[in-house]
């Protein structure tokens, strides 16, 4: 809502005004914040700011607006029920986070919850979350310092009310960490393919693992050439990709193997899946898949910092984290130190396939029974209507 009009304007006439300084601004919320960025040349800096500033301290809210959002995102909610990989990551956030954690539901809401909203809530929720107490602003562009300094200041500088910063409530139930690795069965009749995610509680952000983590990630299915894929997309032709993510945030995320799969070969890719997770704890990395995974990490840096605004969201993500400046250059050093034996090291801490959480989403009637037939674990079934609400 933050850029459905501001400062008097509405949002037509907003983004007609940045579009005349040639300036580009975005609003949006994840897991861990909600944001405002604004790119624009220099000489256009202070005006555009002028906008940034009303889109931040006085954004209109208006009622009209805000039933037309929450329309949108009622529509959006109901098109998740025919997306397989929106309804596995629903269940397997709901599975591995469980209620009263904070990332049991969707980022976006349920029905109930976003046909709930009316202009009322969503002004309660500015007047509490978006506060001088709690902002960070990042600058990156060619001006001094001071005059940055001095651009924020005339437009910020009187920004006052709410009161102190509002303290993220501390995480009081812990994710599901399973005794043995279980299939979750959700039903997608006469889909042509299979969604598999495959994994379990993730890592702290600040874990001193960080970077071994990422180097065996890049190996793992973090990457084009890593194992994960060329297995199953340039080895088995099973999938257009497979990979590998830990989801960072502010509280740890999961980690996840994931890929959309023919639904004839739903369990011979499961089977590699397995394999190559069991695979890396259970062997030494060559060397020179070593060095190809350390390389793909540390040249990645500098390229996630060729822009101004890639500058801005690498140090904006440091400070979610509460990270210095100085871990980018650490990170980059920690990356060229990591060994085989690190590999292995966190793979075996990090990588737990005998007690996975396995969501399959595709047609039941034909995967169902040779699913089942691999022994996998428990096998259990999810209704769509329930997984996506």
């Amino acid at each position: 809502m933050l850029d459905e009009g501001a400062g008097g304007r509405d949002a037509a006439a907003l983004q007609s005004a940045l579009a005349y300084l040639g300036a580009s601004l975005q609003t949006g919320a994840d897991w861990d914040r909600t944001f405002v960025s604004l790119k624009v040349p220099v000489r256009s800096l202070g005006p555009a700011l002028d906008l940034m500033a009303d889109v931040i301290r006085r954004p209109a809210l208006s009622e009209v607006e805000v039933r037309r959002q929450r329309d949108l995102r009622l529509a959006n909610l109901l098109q998740q029920r025919d997306q397989p990989g929106a309804l596995a990551d629903l269940a397997f956030n709901s599975i591995v986070f469980p209620a009263g954690h904070p990332y049991h539901n969707s980022a976006g809401g349920d029905s109930a919850a976003v046909a709930s909203l009316d202009s009322s809530a969503v002004r309660a929720f500015y007047a509490r979350a978006v506060r001088p107490a709690n902002a960070r602003l990042v600058i990156v562009g060619d001006l001094a310092a001071d005059d940055a300094r001095a651009e924020i200041t005339r437009r910020f500088g009187d920004w006052s009310g709410g009161g102190g910063a509002v303290a993220v409530p501390p995480v009081t139930v812990a994710p599901r960490q399973q005794e043995a690795t279980t299939v979750y069965l959700v039903d997608k009749p006469h889909a042509a393919q299979s969604v598999i995610s495959i994994g379990w509680p993730g890592v702290d952000r600040r874990s001193p693992d960080y970077a071994p983590l990422m180097v065996m990630n890049s190996l793992l299915g973090g990457s084009f050439t890593s194992r994960l894929n060329m297995n199953l997309r340039e080895t088995h032709g099973y999938t257009y990709g497979a990979s590998s993510r830990f989801s960072f945030r502010t509280a740890p995320g999961p980690f996840i193997a994931s890929a959309a799969v023919r639904t004839d070969v739903t369990d011979s890719s499961l089977v590699e899946f397995f394999r190559e997770l069991r695979v890396l704890r259970d062997s030494v990395v060559p060397t020179d898949e070593l060095q190809r995974a350390r390389s793909y990490v540390e040249l990645g840096l500098p390229g996630s910092l060729e822009s101004t605004a890639q500058v801005a969201s690498t140090v904006a993500q440091l400070a979610t984290f509460a990270l210095p400046l100085s871990d980018l250059r650490d990170y980059a050093a920690q990356v060229r130190m990591v060994t085989a034996a690190d590999i292995m090291r966190v793979a075996r801490q990090y990588l737990t396939p005998d007690r996975a959480t396995v969501v399959v989403v595709g047609d039941l009637a034909k995967v169902r029974s040779s699913i089942a037939a691999l022994q996998l674990g428990a096998v259990k079934e999810l209704e769509a209507a329930r997984v996506a609400r």
